[in-house]
């Protein structure tokens, strides 16, 4: 499911200027747009006055497709239709199989071809390219219009020689059928430099988020919560965001977030939202009273889930355990063809719990790694009334009850689980943001689970 937003305007193309003039170039576009200035029935324009959203976008793949000819969109770092035709083309070019994902061996090729063009080369014309690339951020605003962003901010570290921050900034503005001649539109920044210099810049690149406004952070990277820029913007943020399907290091990056929330920066993580429905559902299956008595009974759960990425699965069992105070006592990873993880918690009456995390290998992979694909609860109290089977297909459904004992279980069959991509997870929160409690305890929880890796 996708958010519908409606067409964008550019009501000022991608301009460069230098960090000093940025100001002074959005003031002097709103001056020109003001209606004393403008001829009868002509369009005009406003700032939005909404939220700064600042984005740091550390993934150079677009920039490199772009300079390569391969890819002619705007480079904001969101993984959309575009790009993925884009990865086709060069795969096609470089006689790999056309799949749209962005494999090892797909990354190599378009890294060394860059490398080949612009530094081995200093091809004239791939320059003149490179310096024309649009950096403006535009996807961004498509999944985000109906909130109208009054500014958006987007960092790109880049590789090269050190010559200090450079900007671009433009102006695009969503149109509104009922309201055709007076547009609420919003400012783009895109800086790019080196990470050196973007760190003596830091400073200054939080002072371009518009004063008196809510201000978010989205963390496009690994959590670095001791890295000098990360701490001058997200200590002015609102909310930090991060999405933990991005995930390579699935165990340490979600002790990272922990450490940034113990910091007291309010975190929020889109992969969190993803799976709200299996909470939902594990909830509801212990709500008729019936069952309710015997919840107290579970001790064996089993999650399994897309091989790749662990976080949701771990941040499934924080939640779970975090509502039915189980407290962990030992954490195990022995690997092997399903990545076995295996958690053992002890409940308030001194029971012991036994959870096993396993990655299922999967023949296609969707584009969110490591959703669950499955949970299962049962208890080894034969007359206990909470066996509760979860999936979300047909497959995942058979490996569930392939354990035994789902004659005896609750089983329910999510057949329609839409993956939500990070965009649309973002506008929707964008629209009704907030601290959210649950997630930070169950986020103590997952803490205190990865503190007990033996």
């Amino acid at each position: 499911m996708s958010t519908q937003s409606p067409p964008v305007v550019s009501l000022r193309a991608p301009k460069d200027v230098s960090v000093t003039d940025i100001e002074h170039e959005l003031s002097q576009i709103w001056k020109d747009y003001q209606p004393d200035n403008l001829a009868q029935d002509a369009i005009v324009a406003t700032q939005a006055s909404t939220f700064t959203f600042i984005v740091y976008e550390p993934e150079p793949t677009q920039h490199m497709l772009a300079v390569l000819g391969f890819y002619n969109g705007p480079i904001d770092g969101i993984f959309g239709p575009a790009q993925v035709k884009a990865i086709k083309v060069a795969q096609e070019s470089y006689q790999l199989p056309v799949t749209g994902k962005l494999d090892r061996e797909t990354m190599a090729k378009i890294q060394a071809a860059y490398h080949d063009l612009i530094t081995a080369t200093h091809d004239t014309h791939a320059l003149a390219v490179e310096k024309d690339v649009d950096n403006r951020g535009y996807v961004v605003t498509d999944a985000i219009a109906n909130t109208n962003p009054r500014r958006i901010i987007t960092v790109c570290p880049s590789v090269g020689e050190d010559t200090g921050v450079g900007a671009q900034v433009s102006v695009y503005c969503p149109m509104k059928k009922q309201n055709l001649h007076s547009l609420v539109c919003s400012e783009y920044i895109t800086l790019r430099g080196t990470p050196d210099a973007l760190e003596r810049n830091g400073e200054s690149i939080a002072n371009l988020a518009v004063a008196d406004l809510p201000r978010f952070l989205w963390w496009k990277d690994t959590p670095t919560p001791t890295k000098p820029l990360f701490q001058q913007l997200a200590h002015r943020a609102h909310s930090v965001i991060f999405d933990s399907a991005e995930f390579t290091s699935g165990e340490s990056e979600l002790l990272q977030l922990h450490e940034i929330l113990n910091q007291g920066m309010p975190v929020i993580d889109l992969n969190w939202r993803r799976i709200a429905g299996w909470q939902e559902l594990t909830a509801e299956a212990y709500d008729p009273p019936a069952r309710r008595k015997d919840i107290t009974e579970i001790d064996r759960v089993d999650v399994n889930y897309e091989q790749g990425n662990p976080a949701q699965a771990i941040m499934f069992l924080g939640w779970l355990a975090s509502r039915l105070q189980w407290q962990p006592t030992s954490y195990t990873h022995s690997g092997g063809d399903y990545d076995l993880r295996e958690v053992d918690f002890v409940a308030p009456d001194g029971r012991t719990i036994h959870t096993e995390l396993a990655g299922m290998p999967t023949a296609d992979s969707g584009d969110i790694p490591g959703d669950i694909m499955g949970v299962r609860l049962t208890s080894s109290n034969p007359k206990a009334n909470c066996n509760t089977v979860l999936c979300s297909e047909v497959a995942g459904c058979m490996q569930m009850e392939t354990k035994g004992g789902t004659q005896s279980a609750r089983v329910e069959e999510v057949t329609s689980l839409a993956e939500r991509n990070a965009e649309d997870l973002l506008a929707e929160y964008l629209q009704r943001w907030g601290r959210d409690l649950l997630y930070e305890e169950s986020m103590t929880v997952v803490a205190q689970i990865l503190s007990k890796v033996g």
